[in-house]
């Protein structure tokens, strides 16, 4: 009786080795053939997104850095893309800023956060972000003083998150100084 108590484990053990094999495998062959479209995709939605900021021909990515790019319009160097993730409310907000080569914020958009919705979440839109379009790292500071009107307004009940948006935006205009521009 335990011999045949010892082979009906091995059955099942041996069964389930199988199993996982098997669903291994097919996972295996799935990425495969997935995998290399999953990141054509998100490399067609990084170029998208660039594209939205700043109206150019190219974008090519400075030596040395990582996911950093110098816009080109007919040759031209127009703009730098640089990446920031600072701290928000609700952890890191990934984020790609287009600092024009006279050190002015073009524009940005957030690739990635986990702020509140309907306090923190604002900094993704407008008005808060048409804020920060023309402005040099000297003015981008968070205030709660309306009559300050050259610095960034905070949003209502976020003050953290308007903090988190305007020090990635500095941020990247800060690199983007360090690397030729203004």
């Amino acid at each position: 009786m335990a011999d045949n108590n010892k082979s009906g484990i091995f059955k099942i053990a041996m069964n389930l080795v199988c199993t996982c094999l098997v669903s291994g495998c097919i996972i295996g062959l799935v990425f495969f053939i997935t995998g290399p479209t999953a990141a054509a995709k998100a490399e067609q939605m990084k170029q998208d997104s660039m594209k939205a900021l700043v109206d150019a021909d190219q974008f090519v990515p400075v030596p040395g850095e990582t996911d950093t790019f110098i816009a080109q319009k007919g040759g031209q160097k127009v703009a730098y893309i640089i990446p920031t993730a600072p701290k928000g409310y609700g952890g890191p907000i990934k984020m790609l800023t287009a600092v024009s080569m006279d050190g002015t914020v073009i524009d940005y958009t957030v690739l990635e956060a986990n702020e509140t919705p309907g306090l923190g979440d604002r900094g993704a839109k407008s008005p808060f972000k048409d804020q920060f379009k023309g402005k040099k790292a000297a003015n981008l500071e968070v205030t709660k003083n309306a009559s300050e009107k050259d610095k960034i307004q905070a949003m209502t009940g976020a003050t953290i998150s308007s903090r988190a948006f305007t020090k990635g935006v500095k941020e990247a205009v800060e690199k983007a100084a360090q690397l030729g521009g203004k």
